[in-house]
């Protein structure tokens, strides 16, 4: 599946919010109006969004709203398991880890790691917290989809390199730095690492988020100009 936009998938979650909203409200249609109007985007934009995996609604009578939260939790991934561990058990590794939204989306804790003494092998939500160094050997034995660094910025592209050498193909970053993949030379020209290949970094960045809050304060028009969506 190739050409779909980064923001349709940014998109995709908040139509399916939008429905888990409408659908604890016992609403049972809806229409691309309505799921634009709530999502602060063009009805042209959903139906634009949904098209790229499929088409869903009945013309002049909108879309089922429990068909449709399934099939978009069907096209995020969110109807299977996915196994995470957290690398980083410090104040925000902890309310990660506590956070009590993620099983309803299939996302499972299976790991702690951290390199502090005063918290290898203390306890989280059931999970022991184990030193970074046995991740390797952890998910050789254990399934891991995902790898989420809550670690100090200094630390984050050292503890990528780690989640990839073990083959965790998904990182998600919350440390405030940008993660490099490693590079080899081979002849005469850098590539990426082979531990890299296929793995996908996802940063949040709190601060970032807040800089951009502070420039839309500034200059309030510019934030009601919807962002183009493009092919790149």
């Amino acid at each position: 599946m190739t050409g779909i936009p980064t923001a349709t998938i940014s998109r995709l979650v908040t139509y399916l919010r939008i429905l888990e909203g409408l659908e604890t409200q016992d609403v049972p249609r809806t229409s691309s109006t309505d799921l634009a109007e709530r999502a602060g985007v063009t009805a042209f934009q959903v139906r634009k969004d949904l098209a790229y995996f499929g088409r869903f609604g009945t013309r002049g009578m909108g879309y089922t709203v429990p068909v449709l939260k399934r099939e978009l939790l069907r096209v995020l991934g969110l109807n299977q398991t996915w196994n995470v561990v957290i690398v980083g058990v410090g104040r925000l590794g902890q309310a990660i880890a506590n956070y009590p939204g993620a099983s309803d989306y299939q996302f499972q804790y299976v790991g702690l790691f951290d390199v502090n003494p005063n918290l290898i092998g203390t306890g989280v939500r059931g999970l022991t917290v184990r030193h970074t160094d046995e991740l390797r050997d952890f998910v050789g034995g254990t399934r891991v989809d995902m790898g989420f660094l809550a670690v100090p910025p200094e630390r984050a592209q050292d503890a990528a390199q780690s989640l990839a050498d073990a083959g965790v193909r998904g990182i998600l970053n919350f440390a405030p730095v940008v993660i490099q993949p490693r590079t080899v030379e081979r002849s005469g020209l850098q590539e990426i690492g082979d531990e890299w290949r296929g793995v996908i970094v996802e940063n949040v960045d709190f601060l970032a988020g807040m800089k951009r809050l502070a420039f839309y304060i500034l200059n309030p028009d510019l934030s009601s100009a919807e962002p183009e969506d493009t092919d790149e």
